[in-house]
């Protein structure tokens, strides 16, 4: 059991509201200071049965306290309790490690990076796939107080370099290369003094803090082999490892996630220890691995991105689950594959996985009996599909996760008792210690329960800063530390949150606001249709109109006519779909999310809209 704080430290952090670093910032509630304390507060150890809340407005009160720990003492904790448990499986390349060994590799790869001249603070960018070695220097830089800069594994030459210059890396983790990906050699065309330097004394122009790159494949000119970094480490390193723990605190930051960049250049989501750990422990908790007997977790989501580096690697050390990695990039079949071959009881997935899964022609050969929770996230998730999830792969405990990257990621999620209703239509409850509310995005009034506006957190998992960027940061998170998701949503008396969209995928038709997450959900309803996505293209009259691009179920044939007729009688005549486009892919980010400025613009183009017609 994982030891709670003091007590009278727990209850001041069960009754007020915490913002970056932990820092107090005010009691939840002053803000509507004519609402009882009853209306305003959610007991949210098990999933609320009682309709409490009054206006739009959660505060998620909990009997368990938040963790002071850093990532690595919350992993010593857990190597401690089961160090013969296996903590990580590679179904592709073979590597298996139990707690136990993976901590001895963690303290050797975090003493070679201080041999390696690394300090406290010091960013270390990783860019690569779902490798061992992702893993393994997640938590070797957290042990050395060293900033993990997740950067995405799918970036080119121009949003590397730029990645890497905002945050000033001093050392790049990478593979040779990876399918399609030359990850060396799109450094040495950014960096081209790499060849004729000493491994760890790089000087670039285009990249000034660059020292070192450590390469995972063969051996390279003027790199670093990852075997160079585990043999570095002298007695004088691990000395100075142990040391160190003394100097890092929970509150510092440890990680810089970049976020999607679809609307302007990627910011990076600067996140502490307290961030990270706090929501892993929150959200096992939600999802039962807390008391369920060792858990093992498919985890096909990119570890660049929080949902695999928190909810996988976080959610593993601080709550001893076992985690399977299927295959390096995503692969549908290898998911189903892993999940009978390592009776996995748990799956992550962004709906664009689970619709993939239940698509896969085989599925029923394979044994699913082991699978009981899932979590979906990232995206919003129609309720039909979760139903077809349910009813197709068994999962009876499929949860749904809300949040965003600069929340450290979940703030809502599901329990896996929830009812079907609850599963399909909302993302969940408010998550212990958070503050939720919904506002008039145009006037920042809280709005009656059931309205829709926009969703705002506050709490212990907002993000400390985009990196160095001031004018960004403020932008999104207020003076009195709420921050803005640009989401639009509702909350029910229960805390229970329903997500509509984006603020800016909002379809605005002749003065009419058109939620595309509404007629996405009604279009999935229909038998002929695998996945629908909905976007507005431009209109000379209305200005906007609603377009719907869908892919069908395999061998299957249907009209724009079957679809408009069956919109109708359902829907406002508005939000009928003006245009309808048979797609068989979409855009999409690393991470699995459609990229719906992307997908407006193919639309347009398939319409004739695009400019020079």
């Amino acid at each position: 059991m994982i030891p709670k704080i003091p007590l009278s430290l727990q209850s001041l952090r069960s009754n007020c509201a915490f913002s970056r670093a932990g820092k107090v910032l005010q009691r939840p509630g002053t803000r509507h200071p004519g609402l009882p304390a009853a209306s305003r507060c959610i007991h949210v150890d098990s999933p609320p049965i009682i309709p409490t809340l009054t206006t739009s407005y959660a505060h998620g009160t909990s009997s368990t306290s938040l963790l002071h720990y850093t990532v690595g003492e919350a992993l010593q904790r857990t190597v401690e309790r089961y160090p013969d448990r296996e903590a990580l499986a590679f179904s592709e390349d073979g590597v298996r490690k139990t707690f136990a060994q993976f901590q001895q590799e963690v303290d050797q790869a975090a003493a070679g990076l201080l041999a390696l001249g690394l300090t406290k603070g010091d960013r270390l960018g990783m860019w690569g796939p779902n490798i061992y070695e992702w893993v393994l220097f997640q938590f070797a830089t957290a042990k050395a107080g060293i900033i993990l800069v997740s950067v995405n594994p799918a970036y080119q030459l121009q949003e590397v370099e730029f990645a890497l210059r905002k945050v000033g890396c001093k050392a790049v983790v990478c593979p040779t290369e990876f399918k399609s990906q030359k990850y060396c050699d799109m450094l040495r065309q950014i960096c081209p003094e790499i060849d004729s330097s000493t491994p760890g004394d790089i000087k670039s122009a285009k990249l000034p803090d660059l020292r070192s790159v450590i390469v995972l494949g063969s051996r390279q000119p003027g790199m670093f082999h990852f075997e160079d970094v585990m043999q570095a480490g002298s007695s004088r390193h691990v000395q100075q490892l142990q040391d160190l723990q003394k100097k890092l605190f929970c509150e510092d930051p440890i990680n810089i996630q970049f976020t999607s960049g679809t609307t302007g250049s990627p910011k990076g989501a600067t996140l502490s220890h307290f961030n990270i750990v706090n929501n892993a422990y929150f959200v096992g908790k939600r999802v039962g691995y807390d008391w369920k007997p060792h858990s093992r977790v498919c985890l096909p989501v990119p570890m660049y991105h929080c949902f695999g580096s928190v909810g996988g690697g976080m959610c593993m050390a601080v709550h001893g689950i076992s985690l399977v990695f299927p295959s390096a990039a995503y692969n549908g079949k290898a998911n189903i594959a892993a999940l009978e071959s390592e009776r996995c009881t748990y799956v992550y997935g962004t709906p664009t996985m689970y619709v993939d899964m239940v698509s896969q022609p085989d599925l029923d050969k394979y044994d699913l009996s082991s699978v009981e929770t899932g979590i979906v996230a990232g995206a919003p998730c129609p309720p039909e599909l979760v139903k077809r999830v349910i009813s197709k792969m068994g999962i009876k405990g499929l949860t749904i996760g809300y949040g965003t990257t600069e929340n450290s990621p979940v703030t809502f999620c599901g329990h896996p008792a929830d009812n079907l209703e609850r599963k399909s239509e909302t993302v969940g409850f408010i998550m212990d210690h958070l503050e939720a509310k919904i506002v008039n995005p145009a006037t920042g009034e809280v709005l009656p329960l059931g309205e829709m506006g926009e969703v705002m957190i506050r709490g212990y998992c907002v993000m400390l800063e985009y990196w160095e960027d001031r004018a960004k940061t403020e932008e999104c998170i207020t003076k009195d530390g709420w921050y803005k998701t640009g989401d639009i949503g509702s909350l029910d008396a229960y805390s229970y949150c329903r997500i509509d969209g984006r603020i800016k995928d909002m379809i605005i038709r002749g003065g009419e606001n058109v939620y595309p997450a509404e007629i996405e959900q009604f279009l999935h309803t229909h038998p002929k249709v695998k996945e629908a996505q909905v976007v507005g293209v431009k209109d000379s009259r209305m200005g906007e109109e609603v377009c719907a691009c869908i892919k069908l179920m395999d061998g299957q044939d249907c009209t724009e006519e079957e679809l408009k007729a069956y919109c109708k009688g359902q829907m406002a005549h508005f939000k009928i779909p003006r245009y309808v486009l048979f797609v068989t892919s979409y855009p999409l980010t690393v991470t699995g999310k459609i990229q719906k400025n992307k997908l407006r613009l193919e639309a347009e183009k398939l319409l004739g809209m695009d400019e020079g017609k």
